[in-house]
């Protein structure tokens, strides 16, 4: 065979040159429009162990990114597991998803993972929040040239960090750039647009950081092919007290009104005749979407996702939860305390209440900084969040979570555990849940405590 040569375009490789179809990789088809084989970047890494296993001779001219002895700054010793955390990952040929707590050093592992690889690496992450911390972290350990694609930055150095939204729009043309692929929270990668982040680029060596893989679309099989296999894994139970703050968690169970009660029971029966009469089943990923697309179609379907809605607002937002609210607070008059709801216009209702700070996702991001700083340096001692914080932020000192209302997903159980976890010297942690009695929410938080830590939202709904 005549030699061949391999090219990036456009976030899919190309190979150049005659010879025999049963000896190319496999990945490859053939494009007419450019009558060339084309195969997607991703598959670069298999690509070239099959040309070279069948020692077909060939130029690569695919990678475009160049090579770093990273010299650290600042050393810290790493701890035991992310120690064995990272020789798993080089054994597997340094590609694969390392799964460990919030607050048990996930950066760390990056860091080490990127020291060892020596080659251009882009850190993409879901929020801009994360994209600073992970650029002073990394300014702060390496003696290298750091850049940003993101926030209205434009710049790539070494080690570049961006966005999961940004590298999904430029990675068509800089898919070639990166040696070293590090996806921070990981499970938002298999995404349909997100996942082209990954699959556009070449990248051979491959790192996936998250606390909770699982996804409620089952998607996170996805990551298989997008970063590797899981090759390490350690939950909150296995690090809590030597590694991460001991926690406790604890249940407040309040009661529905009497009015409360009977237009819950009401219009819990309309939405379960309908459920039941669609034969729709909530036990597999699909059920919710099964639901919504039958509400649609009828009368009694809409009937039915109204009287779901009005339903859940009740057991969410009952009055009793506020006055639960207030008996915590009271019971934690110097800690630091995060409340947690599933829906922004309860957050609202709590800080006119308690004249608590707010941050939802309408929340300006000067004045969200503003607000976790007070927080951070004590000035602020108790913030009311719906979603926004639960991952990307660092509020060490936190160390009670009160949970009004959520998903009921296991994966935000953790992610709100997660933000009082950091370890500070003779720290409790304390995660309160506030459920209503004989509601749904109740029954969730029943089911989520027997199942497995690692259930898929989609098996608690609704």
């Amino acid at each position: 065979m005549a030699q061949l040569t391999l090219r990036f375009d456009a976030g899919t490789l190309l190979l150049e040159g005659a010879g025999r179809e049963d000896e190319l990789p496999p990945a490859f088809k053939w494009d007419e429009r450019v009558s060339r084989w084309r195969a997607p970047a991703w598959a670069y890494r298999e690509v070239l162990r099959h040309l070279y296993a069948h020692k077909i001779a060939h130029e690569d001219r695919a990678k475009n990114y160049d090579s770093f002895d990273f010299r650290v700054k600042q050393r810290h010793e790493p701890r035991p597991y992310q120690t064995d955390a990272i020789a798993a990952w080089k054994e597997n040929g340094r590609r694969g998803c390392v799964i460990l707590p919030t607050g048990a050093g996930k950066t760390l592992v990056a860091q080490l993972a990127i020291e060892m690889t020596g080659r251009a690496t882009l850190i993409i992450v879901p929020t801009l929040d994360l994209m600073s911390q992970w650029y002073e972290g990394l300014t702060a350990a390496f003696d290298a040239e750091i850049g940003l694609m993101g926030g209205g930055s434009f710049e790539r150095g070494a080690i570049t960090v961006t966005t999961y939204a940004s590298a999904f729009r430029h990675m068509e043309r800089l898919g070639d750039k990166f040696g070293l692929l590090i996806a921070d929270e990981c499970h938002h990668l298999p995404g349909s647009a997100y996942r082209y982040a990954a699959e556009l680029s070449l990248a051979p060596f491959r790192l996936g950081l998250t606390a909770t893989p699982e996804r409620a679309d089952g998607e996170e099989s996805a990551l298989q092919h997008l970063l590797g296999p899981i090759v390490y894994r350690q939950e909150i139970k296995q690090l809590a007290g030597e590694y991460l703050s001991d926690y406790s968690l604890r249940r407040v169970t309040v009661e529905l009104s009497a009015k409360e009660r009977e237009i819950y029971d009401r219009e819990r029966q309309i939405y379960l005749d309908f459920v039941r009469r669609e034969r729709i089943s909530f036990a597999g990923v699909d059920g919710w979407q099964r639901f919504v697309m039958a509400s649609a179609r009828s009368e009694d379907g809409r009937r039915a996702m109204q009287a779901y809605r009005e339903s859940k607002k009740i057991a969410l937002g009952t009055d009793a939860k506020m006055r639960a609210l207030g008996d915590l607070l009271i019971a934690h008059p110097n800690d630091r305390v995060l409340i947690f709801t599933a829906e922004n216009d309860i957050v609202y209702r709590i800080s006119e209440w308690f004249l608590i700070p707010a941050i939802t996702h309408h929340t300006p991001v000067k004045e969200r900084k503003r607000w976790l700083d007070a927080f951070n340096a004590g000035e602020v001692l108790a913030l009311a969040t719906s979603k926004v914080l639960n991952e990307g932020v660092n509020i060490p000192d936190a160390n009670v979570a009160i949970v009004l209302s959520g998903s009921g997903s296991s994966r935000e159980h953790i992610q709100r555990l997660g933000r009082i976890l950091r370890p500070r010297p003779d720290k409790q942690a304390i995660l309160y849940e506030v459920v209503t009695r004989d509601t749904t929410e109740e029954n969730i938080s029943e089911r989520r405590g027997q199942a497995s830590p690692f259930q898929r939202e989609g098996d608690l709904l609704p």
